[in-house]
């Protein structure tokens, strides 16, 4: 089994939820984590200091930012292990209504973000044999309504990363994704509105859903088992076995299910 202590550990988006929760859980497995977020002050707030902690400021949407905190991290500690990719936001509005500016900053963050951390981190991957994970969702492998800039962003996201693990094939590096479900953490709160806005509530009772600790748990259990992919839950596994074996029935059970969301803006097709 792939052990993480001592390992030096990649984690885009760590100033809260599950990206929070795998920063804590790596460093209390032993490892060395480089962390980055836009807000560097509010990322180095959630953490205690320590020697083997690295906190940086990125983008991941910008290029040069994630160039510069892969480079930074590996001057740090002379090599990288582990990517995990996990920075991403969320939407909710018909695509309709969604100004085209919301699509692309979805596709910015969650697969481009994902594409140039991966790129300036695979050489030193390579060298180290280490893993390269991403943290998708449900909707990389089933569009959900309402959903159409976050969904098509976690499809590029998977054939990326698909792709690359046949490409590596024979390198002894390891590409993993994961596919949450539901899980408690801000990134409803500020899934974005059709203008672009935060959506500021999530229409889901939080307390009933997985913590980010045990997603964070699962996705770190996961690569040092070097499993293929981790759907997280049954209600993901059925949508994507549906989807794949009766997808018209899938269409009519992933509808009715976003229909019966508070607030839910397919009531706009209703009559």
């Amino acid at each position: 089994m792939y052990s993480l202590k001592n390992k030096v550990i990649v984690i885009t988006g760590g100033s809260s939820g599950i990206g929070k929760a795998l920063v804590e859980l790596s460093l209390a497995r032993g490892a060395r984590v480089a962390v980055c977020a836009r807000n560097l002050s509010k990322l180095e707030s959630q953490f205690k200091t320590g020697d083997n902690l690295f906190c940086f400021k990125a983008d991941v949407s910008i290029e040069g930012d994630c160039e510069a905190f892969i480079n930074a991290t590996y001057n740090k500690w002379g090599g990288i292990d582990v990517l995990i990719n996990n920075a991403g936001i969320s939407m909710r509005a018909l695509f309709d209504e969604a100004q085209l500016s919301v699509i692309k900053e979805l596709m910015d963050i969650n697969f481009w973000g994902s594409v140039y951390c991966t790129k300036f981190a695979l050489p030193h991957i390579i060298k180290s044999k280490g893993i390269i994970s991403s943290v998708s969702s449900i909707a990389g492998y089933r569009g959900l309504p309402a959903r159409t800039g976050y969904s098509a962003s976690k499809f590029a996201l998977n054939g990326f990363m698909e792709a690359l693990r046949t490409e590596l094939l024979h390198t002894g590096v390891h590409v993993m994704w994961v596919a949450p479900g539901f899980t408690a953490s801000n990134i409803r709160n500020v899934a974005r509105s059709s203008d672009g806005s935060a959506q500021a509530e999530t229409p889901l009772e939080e307390n009933k859903l997985m913590s980010a600790e045990e997603c964070a748990r699962r996705i770190l259990d996961g690569a040092e088992k070097k499993k293929r992919t981790i759907v997280m839950t049954s209600q993901g596994f059925l949508a994507v076995w549906l989807n794949k074996l009766m997808p018209s029935l899938a269409d009519n059970m992933v509808y009715k299910h976003f229909l019966s969301e508070p607030g839910s803006p397919l009531k706009k097709y209703e009559h």
